[in-house]
C-alpha cells in the first residue's frame, strides 16, 4: 500500500520557505509553480487534489476488459528492446503474468526504464486497459516494485497540473513537505472548531493529500471547506460593514414617477420591482451599493435611466460607466433619445473624444452644468471633476479591475452606487460573493420577445450552415460567426478567426460583405467593424468573444459558435443574447465535433433551456466555481476546495457562525484572530477596506 510514513522530509524547513528549496525545483519548474499559484511551502501544502483513484483492488488479468482502469500485480516473464536498442525513445516491451494470465505492458522511451525491470520479480502496475492484436496491453502505466515504498496502490490523489509536473512528482513533493504541515496555524476561532466538531486542521491536510480511507477524506474536506467559507463570509461582512452602512445623500423621491408615464411601452414587473428597491436605497440617509442583474435584453438600462434621473431631479450629477466605447456610445444614444425632452444636459467622454470634447466636458462636469455623463474608463482619468456627483453606475461590472471601479466612486462623497450586470448569476452566488451587495434581478423578458431557437450540430453541417447564412442575407438579415477558444492562446485564437474570415470571404465573394473583430485590435479599429455592422454595411461578422459584451444588432438573427464545447454555459448564453432582439425570428447554432459527455451534455442543456440564470447553475454545478464569475475582478479570493452549489448548506452554516461570534464576542475579536488570513485570501483590498 501507499505509505507515507516510510518517506523522510527535510526538517529544516519552514513553512514560509519558497518552494525553491524543495528538491529538484529548479527556475524552470519554479515558473511553473508560479503560474499554478504555488510560491511557498505553504501554498504547496494547501494546494489540494481535484479527485481520487481508488487503486486498492487488484484485477486478475484473467478479468480485463479493454478501455477499464486497472491495477495489476504480475511477475516479468521477459522483457525486450524495440528494433533500435540504443536510441533513447525505442519501446520496452514487458511480458507479464499473476497466474491467471499473461499482459503486455508497453514503454515507449524504454531506453531509460529497461533498467528498473527484473525478470522474475513482481510489480504493480496501473493504467488504462487497450487491445492490440487480439491481446490486451498497458500502455505507459504508472509503476512500482511490488511491496516498495513507492507503490501505486491505496486512494491515490489526483492534482490538477501544468505540463512539466507529474503527478508522481507531486505526490512526492507532498511527501517531502508532510511533516510541516502542522506549521500551518489554525486561523478560525476555537470557538468555532469545538462547535462544529471540526477535524484538525493538520488532520485535515494529511489527509487529503494521504487518505487511508473514504471517510477520512471526506471529514477533511468539510473541514477546509467550512474554514474557506467561514473565512469568505467574514471578509463579506467587513465589507458589507465599511460599504453597506457608509452614511451618504439623500435622494427624495416624493415626487412620484412622473417619467414613467411618458415611456412609449410599460415596465415588466421585475423592472418595477428593482425600481422599488432602488428608489428604498436612494432615499436612505445611507449610500446604496446595488447590484442589478438581468439577462440580455431584460430592459436594466431603462431602470438605470430612471435612477439617473432621480439623482438628476434632486441636483445632483449621474455617471454610467461601460467597459467599452461601443456599449458607451450605444447607452448614450439610447438614453439621449428617451431624455430628449426633458432639458437634461448628457455628454458622452471615452479615450476616442477630441481635446476639445474633453476640454468642454471637464470644465462642464466641474461647475455641473453636465448633468449627466456616459462614459468609459475616462471617465476616472486625472482632470475629471465633478461638481456634485450622487450615483454612479457601473455596467458590466466584471470587465473592470477593483481600482477602476473605486476610482470612479472617489470622485463624489460617497455616491450612491449601482452595479449592472448581464452575467447571470446564480441564487448560490450571489449569496456568497456579493454578499456585500443589495441584489436586484430582472428575470422576464419584454413582451413580444422570441425565444432565440438554438441547435446543436457537428462539422459535418458546414455546407447547410453556410446555405442557411446565405438565405438569412439574402432577405437583409446579418450574421455572426464566433471562433472557439484555442487553448487560452490569443495568438492561436487570432489565427483560427483570421483563417475562418478569409475562408468565409472567399465563400461569399462580391454577394456580401464578411467583416473580423478580434481582440488584438485597436479600440479604434474594432469600434470602426462593429458600427460598420450596426449600420448594416458588414452582412456576416467573424468573431472572438470580444463581441460577447457589445453592440445591439436588432437585425442579426443568427449566432453561429464554432468549437462551441469550449465555452461555457453562461458565455454561450452571452453570446445567443446578441441575436433574438429584433421582430425576425433568430437562431444560434453550436457547431461541435467533441464526443466527451459532459461537453455534449451541456450543449443539450443550450438546447432545451432558454433561461441564464437556470444555466448559470448548471455552469456554475458543471465548471466549479473558481474564477467563473470573475473572482478576482471583483476583489474576491478563489476557492480552492469549497463548490459554491454542492456546498451550500455548508455556506449558510458558515455564514450563521460568522454573525453569531461577531454578535457575541464582537467584531474586534474576529479581526484579531481571523486578520491574517483575511489578508492573505483578501489581498489589498481587505487592508483597504479594514484601515481606511
Amino acid at each position: 500500500m501507499f505509505r507515507p510514513e516510510t518517506w523522510s522530509s527535510n526538517s529544516s524547513m519552514e513553512i514560509n520557505d519558497s518552494i525553491s528549496v524543495l528538491k529538484g525545483i529548479g527556475r524552470k519548474k519554479a515558473d511553473i509553480f508560479h503560474e499554478m499559484g504555488i510560491e511557498t511551502i505553504e501554498d504547496l501544502a494547501l494546494y489540494f487534489p481535484k479527485s481520487y483513484e481508488d487503486r486498492r483492488s487488484v484485477t486478475p488479468i484473467s478479468e480485463l476488459r479493454a478501455g477499464s482502469k486497472v491495477l495489476i500485480q504480475a511477475r516479468i516473464v521477459n522483457k525486450r528492446m524495440g528494433a533500435n536498442r540504443f536510441k533513447k525513445k525505442t519501446p520496452l516491451m514487458l511480458n507479464v503474468s499473476d497466474d491467471s494470465g499473461m499482459l503486455e505492458v508497453v514503454f515507449f522511451n524504454g531506453y531509460f526504464l529497461n533498467k528498473l525491470f527484473d525478470i522474475g520479480k513482481e510489480y504493480v502496475f496501473y493504467g488504462s486497459v487497450s487491445e492490440n492484436l487480439n491481446r490486451f496491453q498497458i500502455v505507459h502505466p504508472e509503476f512500482a516494485l511490488a511491496g516498495s515504498s513507492d507503490d501505486v496502490r491505496g486512494i491515490i490523489p489526483i492534482y490538477s497540473l501544468r505540463q512539466g509536473i507529474s503527478q508522481k512528482e507531486m505526490r512526492r513533493m507532498q511527501m517531502d513537505i508532510k511533516d510541516i504541515y502542522s506549521g500551518i496555524k489554525e486561523w478560525i476561532p476555537e470557538d468555532i472548531i469545538r462547535k462544529n466538531r471540526l477535524a484538525s486542521l493538520d488532520f485535515a491536510i494529511s489527509n487529503m493529500h494521504f487518505p487511508s480511507n473514504a471517510k477520512k477524506v471526506l471529514q477533511s474536506r468539510y473541514r477546509l471547506v467550512f474554514d474557506e467559507l467561514f473565512t469568505l463570509e467574514t471578509g463579506l461582512m467587513y465589507m458589507k460593514g465599511a460599504y453597506g452602512e457608509v452614511r451618504g445623500i439623500s435622494i427624495d423621491i416624493s415626487e412620484g414617477d412622473k417619467f414613467i408615464s411618458k415611456l412609449p411601452f410599460e415596465l415588466t414587473s421585475g423592472q418595477v420591482e428593482s425600481w422599488n428597491e432602488i428608489k428604498d436605497d436612494l432615499k436612505k440617509h445611507k449610500k446604496m451599493n446595488r447590484l442589478l442583474q438581468g439577462d440580455v435584453g431584460s430592459g436594466k438600462t431603462i431602470v438605470a435611466t430612471l435612477s439617473l434621473l432621480k439623482a438628476i431631479e434632486n441636483g445632483y450629477q449621474g455617471a454610467l460607466m461601460a467597459p467599452t466605447e461601443i456599449l458607451a456610445a450605444q447607452h448614450y444614444e439610447g438614453i439621449r433619445t428617451v431624455c430628449a425632452n426633458l432639458g437634461i444636459t448628457i455628454e458622452l467622454l471615452t479615450g476616442s473624444s477630441t481635446k476639445k470634447e474633453k476640454e468642454y466636458i471637464y470644465e462642464g462636469l466641474a461647475d455641473g452644468r453636465i448633468q449627466m455623463i456616459i462614459g468609459t474608463h475616462a471617465l476616472i482619468q486625472e482632470g475629471v471633476n465633478f461638481h456634485n456627483l450622487g450615483l454612479v453606475i457601473i455596467d458590466e461590472q466584471h470587465r473592470f479591475g477593483v481600482n477602476q471601479r473605486a476610482r470612479l466612486q472617489q470622485k463624489g462623497t460617497y455616491p450612491h452606487v449601482l452595479i449592472m450586470t448581464a452575467t447571470p448569476i446564480p441564487r448560490t452566488m450571489t449569496l456568497s460573493v456579493y454578499g456585500d451587495l443589495a441584489v436586484s434581478l430582472i428575470k422576464e423578458m419584454p413582451p413580444g420577445r422570441k425565444p432565440v431557437k438554438t441547435y446543436a450540430v457537428d462539422s459535418s453541417y458546414k455546407e447547410r450552415l453556410r446555405t442557411f447564412f446565405g438565405k438569412e442575407m439574402a432577405e437583409g438579415r446579418q450574421v455572426y460567426v464566433v471562433c472557439p477558444l484555442v487553448e487560452e492562446s490569443e495568438k492561436l485564437d487570432l489565427q483560427a478567426a483570421e483563417e475562418l474570415y478569409l475562408e468565409l470571404k472567399e465563400y461569399f465573394y462580391k454577394a456580401y460583405e464578411v467583416g473580423l473583430v478580434h481582440g488584438r485590435m485597436k479600440p479604434s479599429e474594432k469600434d470602426e467593424v462593429m458600427n460598420a455592422f450596426h449600420r448594416g454595411e458588414i452582412s456576416l461578422l467573424v468573431s472572438t468573444t470580444v463581441i460577447e459584451v457589445g453592440v445591439n444588432v436588432p437585425n442579426a438573427t443568427i449566432m453561429c459558435v464554432e468549437g462551441a464545447e469550449r465555452f461555457g454555459l453562461s458565455q454561450l448564453h452571452q453570446l445567443r443574447g446578441r441575436v433574438g432582439r429584433g421582430a425576425h425570428q433568430s437562431y444560434c447554432i453550436l457547431v461541435s465535433d467533441s464526443k466527451n459527455d459532459v461537453s455534449q451534455e451541456r450543449l443539450k442543456l443550450m438546447e432545451q433551456i432558454q433561461d441564464g440564470f437556470e444555466l448559470a447553475e448548471q455552469d456554475l454545478l458543471i465548471r466549479g466555481s473558481g474564477q467563473l464569475f470573475g473572482l478576482a475582478q471583483s476583489g474576491l479570493p478563489d476557492l480552492r476546495v469549497a463548490n459554491i452549489i454542492k456546498d451550500i448548506e455548508i455556506l449558510v452554516k458558515a455564514r450563521k457562525d460568522v454573525l453569531d461570534f461577531a454578535n457575541q464576542f464582537g467584531i474586534e475579536k474576529l479581526e484579531s484572530i481571523m486578520k491574517e488570513e483575511l489578508e492573505k485570501r483578501f489581498g489589498e483590498k481587505f487592508l483597504r477596506i479594514l484601515y481606511n
